[in-house]
């Protein structure tokens, strides 16, 4: 994986150092998340998760990057959290909530960017939150949750006259569908528009569908390559249409999104949060 450099952080505040422990360690996401640790330089990398039996097992986890870290990648989670303040996971709900009981045993926040969650599994997060402060958000890009900010404004602005479409496309490997910040994306305009995404998403089209119900919000999906992750919301409308989008090039991007949330935890005790929350957009 090559090395990618920094930007400017508009985020100033003081901060005091962080250990962080990482899950999926081995995998694409969690080996940006640890190059971003250390290519910070302000908060230490405590911890390395991996599934068991995962040949990475017992290497140092900054061994990809070229720069031992002295921490070794595991397969035993009460190792892993050993000492950790925070846990950053993008792994899998079943593999997620595991973690997670660990981490109230050890009493480690949690910020969570795994997604496929059904609602018995965000009601486990929940409780989780009351004890311990965390931040859970399908979409840790700062531009990202941005996006979702330009969303809610344009969903109020044309609420009547527009066809609303989602549309999705990440990488072969992705294993759920829509994505997490394409099922986001609806809820956001879902709400903004006084609707309910239950009812009102349309997540398939085949045959004869007849006319198009002006109250949908439909969703298209693709997956292909090596694609990290595009989102684009289309208001159609008569005579014009608006797109707005977001492309992603790289996890570079997740990646220092998900160190934010983690700062900002560093300071609260219990409570669930967004990507919202830590932005300052929530109002």
């Amino acid at each position: 994986m090559r090395a990618f450099p920094l930007s400017a952080r508009p985020f100033t505040m003081p901060l005091h150092a962080l250990n962080i422990a990482i899950a999926g360690a081995s995998g694409r996401m969690g080996q940006m998340l640890i190059q971003t640790i250390l290519q910070d330089g302000r908060h230490r990398l405590s911890g390395a998760l991996d599934r068991p039996g995962s040949a990475a097992i017992g290497q140092d986890a900054g061994a990809f990057v070229g720069t031992p870290t002295g921490v070794a990648i595991t397969d035993s989670i009460e190792a892993g959290l050993a000492g950790a303040d925070v846990l950053i996971d993008f792994t899998r709900p079943e593999g997620t909530l595991q973690h997670l009981s660990a981490c109230d045993r050890l009493g480690v926040k949690a910020v969570i960017g795994t997604t496929g969650f059904d609602d018995a599994q965000k009601t486990r997060i929940a409780d989780f939150a009351t004890r311990h402060a965390t931040v859970f958000a399908p979409n840790m890009s700062v531009g990202v949750n941005v996006t979702f900010k330009l969303l809610e404004l344009a969903a109020k602005a044309l609420s009547t006259g527009y066809d609303i479409e989602v549309i999705e496309a990440h990488h072969r490997h992705k294993v759920d569908a829509p994505s997490g910040t394409a099922l986001k994306m609806g809820e956001i305009l879902a709400e903004a528009l006084g609707r309910d995404l239950k009812t009102c998403a349309v997540y398939e089209r085949y045959g004869h569908t007849g006319e198009r119900d002006p109250s949908t919000i439909g969703f298209s999906t693709i997956r292909g390559g090596d694609i990290v992750g595009d989102h684009t919301v289309l208001f159609a409308g008569t005579g014009e249409r608006i797109e707005i989008s977001h492309k992603s090039s790289s996890r570079a991007g997740y990646a220092q999104g998900s160190l934010r949330a983690a700062e900002f935890l560093g300071t609260r005790t219990t409570g669930l949060f967004d990507m919202f929350d830590v932005l300052g957009l929530r109002n």
